[in-house]
């Protein structure tokens, strides 16, 4: 018998990523005698190395291996050398390509090895981001604070929907461009007045969708870095804004948009509304110039995946690295100083590690101030233009936008995943981030570039999410109307106008249940967390040493007494018998989901 399991502290310690300059102990089983054990790690595109473990006397192979050359990913498992009549065979044991428990292989190119993130060191968020819960606002969309409901400053040749609620759509050319964007008007006093609304809901922190000067309604083709666009209102309108949100306890991070710009834009201006000599595609001696790569000046340009609107940013100029995150006259250190509480990086696997860095030496100066990233993919291992990216292995990230949390919720609740696979990938993912990454990661049901989870799982399911965004490490963000059970498909039917007529149903008493629930049970913000599952059920773990969340979720419409013999945790606890004594027989209904508090 061979055994390994990666999971557990009887087979690897620490758990999951570790410091650089930690030392890793990593115990092997076996019962067969005579059998030699080699522990094979390999440094990402780099040198493999051997080490020779030791047999001890409880039928163990053991190994201390110092982690001391550096941060990265290394990936890992074990060769064994069996005598035979013939002579030695080799046999190898990796991973299932998940994590946990392993496999036998017979050939060693065949292995999955296990992989180890090893990071420079803890890189705690800031407490109140740690404790929050989020409200994502796409502020065209969220609410107009005129009084008389009048739109600031229209847009030349755009399009204003007749009433709030006009399905989104795009108004395209015949060939396919886009003729003119759309808008429903609303503004940063619209977000001042809904202030009350989001303290009812239970929001303690704001993310905005880009609020600077922009052609389009998402605003994500920047014009300029340092105006607040005219539709949205002034300097002052937002410094009204910073000052009500933070009297109300409540705190406010930026969309950073800093891969492309807008082609109409200052920096570009490729239709001249800067004037004839304003910008790199009206002149070659403008400063800005040596920001964009023209392959056949000016109208022919590299662009962020081809959309000729989004003139891509040479983020390896010094210009523009100055620019952005220099310590003084920069975009950062304009709305630094103004006082919002942090950053929210857009497509952060397009920015170099450097530049990433090079943003958070200027954060630095305000420890108060926190850093994610839009990241789709499990962050630890992501490869970004033939590079595998650094971002969340110190002095980088703080957290990332948790898309593949979002995608297991869903799979699982569709019923496209299984409650074993589900598990065992969120534990895969516990594995590979560093834990202040981890449980600094922004958990979404939903975002502006996504469908909307109602639409997604449907209505019973829905409030299934919801306990599950709210139960499952990280900090949750609820992005704007899904709490009033808004629906919509891909873009542009996600980004429909806050239907403030609407009763407040079932869905929005369900975030304000979870959310007085996360600020009561500190578990549910620190404690430390596991998997377990049945072939019906999905269980979820927060624990710490006084007490035990235990979260069951029953995604099928049968009714399910749970027999705590099917139980299946993908780790051993010293507390087993408690949960066996609170969990034997106890029924979830179909569609439902059970939480306990249980004291150690």
């Amino acid at each position: 018998m061979y055994y390994y399991n990666s999971w557990s502290t009887a087979h690897k310690k620490p758990f999951g990523a570790i410091r650089v300059g930690q030392m890793m102990e990593v115990l092997f089983d076996s019962d067969k005698p005579h059998v030699e054990v080699k522990f094979i790690i390999r440094r990402d595109f780099g040198k493999r190395y051997e080490f020779s473990m030791e047999r001890t006397p409880i039928g163990k192979f053991r190994v201390l291996v110092p982690f001391d050359v550096g941060r990265g990913l290394y990936f890992y498992y074990f060769e064994i050398s069996e005598p035979s009549d013939w002579g030695k065979i080799r046999h190898y044991y990796g991973s299932t390509g998940i994590g946990g428990e392993g496999i036998l292989y017979g050939n060693e190119h065949d292995v999955k090895p296990y992989q180890l993130t090893v990071y420079d060191g803890e890189d705690v968020s800031p407490k109140w981001y740690r404790e929050a819960i989020f409200y994502q606002i796409f502020p065209d969309r969220f609410h107009n604070g005129n009084d008389d409901g009048h739109i600031n400053h229209p847009k030349p040749n755009s399009f204003i929907y007749g009433t709030k609620a006009d399905t989104p759509f795009y108004v395209k050319e015949e060939n396919g461009d886009l003729a003119r964007w759309d808008f429903f008007g609303g503004n940063l006093q619209g977000i001042i007045k809904k202030i009350p609304y989001l303290k009812e809901l239970g929001v303690t922190a704001l993310y905005l969708n880009p609020i600077f000067s922009a052609i389009s309604n998402h605003r994500y083709d920047t014009s300029d870095y340092l105006e607040i666009d005219s539709m949205l209102g002034t300097l002052d309108d937002f410094k009204e804004l910073l000052k009500k949100v933070h009297e109300s306890d409540m705190h406010v991070i930026l969309d950073g948009v800093f891969s492309h710009v807008g082609k109409n834009s200052r920096y570009f201006n490729i239709n001249g509304d800067y004037g004839d000599r304003e910008g790199a595609a009206k002149n070659p001696d403008s400063p800005y110039f040596q920001w964009f790569k023209f392959e056949k000046y000016p109208l022919e340009y590299k662009s962020w995946w081809g959309i000729k609107d989004l003139p891509e940013i040479d983020k390896e100029n010094t210009s523009f690295q100055n620019f952005i995150y220099g310590q003084e006259d920069s975009v950062l250190a304009k709305w630094n100083k103004l006082g919002i509480d942090g950053w929210r990086l857009d497509v952060a696997d397009e920015l170099p590690d450097h530049f990433i860095r090079g943003i958070r030496e200027n954060l630095a100066h305000y420890p108060e101030k926190v850093l994610i990233g839009e990241i789709w993919e499990d962050a630890s291992n992501k490869i970004s233009y033939g590079a595998r990216r650094n971002y969340i292995l110190g002095e980088g990230l703080q957290g990332c936008m948790n898309y593949p949390f979002r995608d297991l919720i869903i799979n699982f609740l569709i019923g496209k995943r299984s409650s074993q696979e589900t598990a065992q990938r969120f534990m895969s993912l516990y594995e590979n981030y560093p834990h202040s990454i981890f449980y600094g990661n922004l958990n979404n049901l939903g975002t502006h570039d996504t469908e909307r989870i109602l639409t997604m799982v449907g209505s019973r399911n829905n409030l299934l999410a919801i306990a599950m965004l709210f139960s499952l490490p990280g900090v949750p963000c609820i992005y704007y109307g899904d709490e009033v059970a808004l629906t919509g498909g891909k873009d542009p039917d996600n980004r429909k106008y806050f239907p403030w007529e609407k009763p407040r149903d079932e869905v929005f008493q369900t975030y304000q249940v979870w959310s007085k629930k996360r600020v009561k049970e500190q578990v549910l913000i620190q404690g430390d967390f596991s998997m377990f599952f049945t072939p019906t059920l999905l269980g979820i773990l927060r624990y710490t040493e006084q007490e035990v969340y235990v979260q069951l979720i029953n995604s099928n419409e049968e009714n399910f007494t749970l027999n705590f013999k099917e139980i299946i945790f993908l780790q051993p606890f010293d507390f087993l018998s408690l949960l066996e004594q609170s969990l034997e027989d106890i029924e979830i209904p179909g569609k439902s989901q059970i939480n306990l508090i249980l004291s150690r």
